[in-house]
């Protein structure tokens, strides 16, 4: 950051060094004012009024000394991501989870409310309301403290927030959840699909941090996709980018009758049952189910393939219910890949469980506050700031589908 501008005004300057020295202090627990002059590039003299004015503001917090230090300590700053709070939600067929987290995307509070793929659209609203209320109120938050709201769901998205079409869950097709959020919290949401989300997570920080190039499947009783092109999540044109499963050919919209249509699975079971029972019978020896399951990743190694073909990634994560099912899908998978692909990127399961597409909806709205905190004309106090960052236009909008 140069100290200098030419025909810039002060407080122009001011600011953009106090967003120089916010982006270093949340790269690290802790630095001295050294450290954070060395890496902004701003004077020891600039730095310490810099810090001085966050520190009144409250951005910036002083770190108490170690127990037991000799002599006197160079005081060490940390920002302060307690200043803000965003959620996330995953609105998806067998739950929904809220999570609360602080500005470095530390999760505070989780809350699940249980739901089935039959529920209709109200019943399924009225389970989200309580699972924002519920990780509201054990995170100590009014609904005005939600600085940004990431929610995933399933379906195509348009850029208002809307599910433009839902073919896992028919009644959800039409649903303006960016409005409905916006009833229950203060802050502006965003909605994005959930397989995308879930590549965001990846990508964030999970199996996938370190690579630029990754393909996501989200494999369950439906199968998506989320891209990772050069380290950010590609959405398309029209937010379409990865559905490869609406082409038949792919494999992707049978591969889970495999599954469900065992003959030896309890017919009163309901479809999670019956994948269970495969699974389990699998492990315990049972040839038949094995080859069950050896149809299912055909049919979604078709799919894969193709996406791979395409992208070339460095990556591919298996994601989603079934990858808690990992150990009887990736060695077929690789093998199939190695069948169709010219090159065969390594693959890896996913470690967030059922946890990864809320996490990435959390990332979601940690990437609409980043760039309010890089926009907004007047950083002031945090307070001030999310009050005039939801006055400036912030609205519930996916980012732009035009661009990555």
């Amino acid at each position: 950051m140069t100290e200098s501008s030419s025909g810039g005004d002060l407080s122009q300057l001011r600011r953009l060094n106090s967003l120089a020295v916010i982006t270093v202090l949340r790269e690290e627990p802790a630095l001295t004012l050294t450290e954070v002059s060395r890496r902004t590039g701003l004077s020891r003299a600039s730095t310490e009024d810099v810090v001085r004015e966050l520190l009144e503001l409250g951005w910036v917090a002083v770190v108490p000394a170690a127990a037991g230090a000799v002599g006197r300590p160079a005081r060490r700053f940390r920002f302060r991501a307690d200043a803000g709070r965003v959620l996330g939600v995953d609105i998806g067929g067998h739950k929904v989870l809220a999570l609360v987290a602080d500005l470095d995307g530390a999760v505070q509070y989780t809350a699940r409310v249980a739901v089935t793929p039959s529920m209709g659209r109200r019943e399924r609203l009225a389970a989200l309301d309580r699972a924002v209320a519920d990780a509201l109120a054990g995170a100590g938050l009014t609904a005005d403290g939600v600085w940004a709201v990431g929610a995933a769901t399933t379906g195509l998205v348009d850029g208002t927030g809307r599910v433009m079409l839902s073919e896992a869950l028919p009644e959800w097709t039409g649903v303006d959840v960016a409005a409905h959020l916006r009833r229950l919290v203060g802050g502006p949401v965003l909605v994005e699909n959930d397989s995308k989300l879930a590549a965001l997570a990846e990508s964030w920080r999970g199996v996938a941090r370190y690579a630029k190039d990754v393909v996501v499947i989200l494999a369950g009783l439906r199968t998506g996709t989320g891209l990772i092109i050069d380290g950010k999540l590609h959405r398309g044109f029209g937010n379409a980018a990865g559905e490869i499963g609406a082409l038949p050919a792919s494999g992707w919209i049978r591969a889970q009758d495999h599954l469900t249509a065992w003959s030896d699975a309890d017919p009163t079971a309901d479809r999670d049952s019956a994948v269970a029972a495969v699974f389990e019978a699998a492990r315990a020896g049972d040839r038949r189910a094995a080859a069950v399951i050896r149809r299912y990743v055909r049919d979604v190694a078709v799919g894969t393939a193709a996406l791979v073909l395409t992208l070339d990634p460095e990556l591919v994560v298996l994601g989603g219910g079934f990858s808690r099912s990992a150990d009887l899908i990736v060695e077929p998978l690789r093998r199939e890949l190695d069948r169709w692909c010219l090159r065969t990127p390594e693959v890896r399961v996913s470690e967030f469980g059922d946890e990864g597409v809320a996490l990435g909806a959390l990332r979601l709205a940690l990437d609409h506050v980043d760039r309010e905190l890089r926009e907004y004309a007047g950083l002031g106090s945090p307070e001030r700031f999310s009050r005039g960052s939801r006055r400036s236009g912030a609205v519930a909008v996916t980012p732009p589908a035009t661009t990555s």
